[in-house]
């Protein structure tokens, strides 16, 4: 999600991103390009992951959090952004990728949601690889080029309709080249920039939105106390925090997070994938 422009502008403005989903809506074995091919929601199998209905008149579905009242779930989604012409900066030194950040996880036994885009997969395909094979996370589409999804979205450039498809394909494509097995039918507007035309363009697609109730304010953050507040004090049941693991661009999100797991335990949060809240949400029907 991280625009690489200012913070304030990388992160996005929950309100008014909550309000569009009101308007909208009432890293194991699989191919991973099934959501991006088939037009078909990936839930019409019982084995495959839960997604949601479309939306009115056919929309994409746009999730944003799990239910209230059926546990005090949480899950904690990293964007592990790279945009489609940001390859010098990697090059040069630039790192995109936060390995320490992933081993914090893994040493905390903590599930997560990764959101990938899929040029981060090929700048890092070792890394995608293994969060993909790790039975603890899941790799959801962050989009191929990390460009915007509408106009007037923090600066990023923008795709137009007649490629939305297609960048979301090629980006799992990309996580299949890398060898994830298993990419989720779950997809995250770069920027968390969308609208109605937008969710119509991308129904083919089968993907289920995933937006977030809690922004962490991890971009360009330099204090990570300051990070772990804001996301201590906005987490609720069914909550999803949107969180980063770019090095460059969230260096303190790891020594957050060191605040934030055990903080959240003790309150008595379970730590879930979003593929969890998704499925909880649609056995629990509207009223969550």
């Amino acid at each position: 999600m991280i625009t690489f422009v200012r913070r304030r502008a990388a992160l996005c403005a929950l309100s008014a991103l909550s309000a569009l989903t009101t308007v909208l809506v009432g890293c194991s074995a699989g191919d991973p390009a099934t959501p991006g091919r088939s037009g078909k929601a990936a839930s019409s199998s019982p084995s495959a992951p839960p997604t949601l209905a479309p939306g009115p008149s056919g929309l994409t579905p746009v999730f944003a959090h799990g239910p209230r009242t059926e546990g005090r779930t949480v899950a904690l989604t990293f964007d592990a952004d790279m945009t489609a012409n940001q390859g010098a900066r990697a090059a040069a030194g630039e790192r995109f990728d936060h390995p320490e950040l992933v081993a914090t996880l893994r040493r905390l036994k903590v599930p997560a949601t990764f959101f990938m885009t899929g040029r981060w997969a090929e700048e890092y395909p070792d890394q995608a690889k293994g969060i993909g094979r790790d039975p603890l996370f899941e790799v959801a589409n962050h989009s191929y080029s990390h460009h915007a999804f509408t106009g007037n979205c923090y600066g990023l450039p923008t795709v137009p309709p007649t490629r939305m498809r297609a960048d979301i394909d090629r980006a799992f494509d990309a996580f299949r080249k890398a060898g994830v097995e298993r990419a989720m039918p779950y997809f995250r507007f770069p920027g968390g920039c969308y609208d109605e035309q937008s969710l119509r363009t991308l129904a083919s697609a089968g993907v289920t939105a995933v937006q977030w109730d809690v922004v962490s304010g991890d971009a360009f953050a330099t204090d990570a106390d300051a990070v772990a507040r804001q996301v201590l004090d906005g987490v609720r049941p069914g909550s999803v925090v949107v969180m980063h693991c770019t090095r460059s661009a969230a260096p303190t999100t790891e020594r957050a997070l060191r605040t934030i797991i055990p903080k959240l335990r003790e309150r008595g949060f379970r730590f879930v994938k979003v593929s969890e809240q998704i499925g909880a949400k649609r056995t629990s029907g509207p009223r969550s």
